[in-house]
């Protein structure tokens, strides 16, 4: 896996104006850019990176499987009419980037990423200079009224119309005394027609040991609590939105492009569903 982008070292091309950076502390949104082949990273996420991979190999499946997901949730929202994309905790933009998918989809779509980390808003900022119909916010997802009333998003997006909002692989890795309520601050800033994507890390054909393994590394990082949910306190991330077929599924399962067995299905470690107003 790289740790190069445009032959440079991360620590050369990033421009330190953007915030603070702490390169020993393990982060999980550059951690997840490595598990994908990413250049955004630092020494000690490599580490944790590895570490993960050694605790739990089959972390390589679930980024793959929760990384199609979301490209075809969002094709399947760009086919129902919706044009704008609100990516909440979008982490570090790499392969199959929500902007890439929903403008190949509909060239006028328009994507605004959220993340609180300073490479991956960096790394994002250097991607989207040349598209006017894409930007970032740096911002804490949980603070819901200062994502949407940031610069970007409301130059970017228009809430009279329908939003896609995506919350994926984010409010498992969050600490948020009430995910419902999070949710739902951003669900009324929307219109009908709008839709909610989740998917929430869960123990399908993980084992006890792997688990333990996993809230060991994660216990080292910035984001330290990782919270596994059943398919009915998934659903409970829903409020007020009626939830699409299949509704809470494992994450391969949820409309895959071509029939899945259930061995590949429990690979996901994890639920996906989409709910629309």
């Amino acid at each position: 896996m790289s740790a190069l982008l445009g032959g440079a070292p991360v620590g050369q091309w990033f421009d330190s104006s953007v915030g603070s950076v702490d390169e020993t502390t393990p982060n999980i949104a550059r951690m997840y850019d490595y598990f994908l082949g990413g250049s955004a990273n630092f020494a000690a996420d490599r580490a944790a990176a590895e570490e993960f991979l050694r605790v739990y190999p089959g972390n390589t499946a679930w980024a793959q499987i929760n990384r199609a997901l979301l490209g075809r949730a969002v094709r399947h929202l760009c086919a129902r009419g919706i044009d704008q994309f609100l990516d909440l905790g979008s982490g570090v933009p790499t392969v199959g980037n929500v902007h890439e998918i929903a403008q190949r989809e509909n060239p006028e779509s328009r994507v605004v990423y959220v993340d609180i980390e300073s490479v991956a808003v960096h790394h994002a900022r250097h991607i989207l200079q040349d598209n006017a119909q894409a930007g970032v916010v740096q911002a804490d997802i949980r603070q819901p009224d200062e994502v949407l009333h940031a610069p970007e998003v409301t130059e970017l997006l228009d809430f009279s119309r329908p939003v896609g909002i995506l919350a994926v692989a984010i409010l498992d890795i969050l600490h948020v005394e009430d995910p419902p309520g999070l949710v739902s601050a951003y669900r009324d800033a929307c219109v009908p027609g709008s839709a909610l994507v989740i998917t929430n890390g869960a123990q399908l054909s993980m084992t006890p040991e792997e688990r333990a393994g996993i809230d060991q590394v994660m216990s080292q990082t910035t984001t330290p609590h990782v919270t596994f949910r059943s398919p009915e306190e998934v659903a409970a991330l829903f409020p007020g939105y009626t939830l699409l077929d299949p509704g809470v599924v494992p994450s391969a399962q949820w409309r895959p492009d071509e029939p899945i067995s259930q061995e590949q299905a429990l690979r996901s470690n994890g639920y996906a569903a989409v709910g629309v107003l």
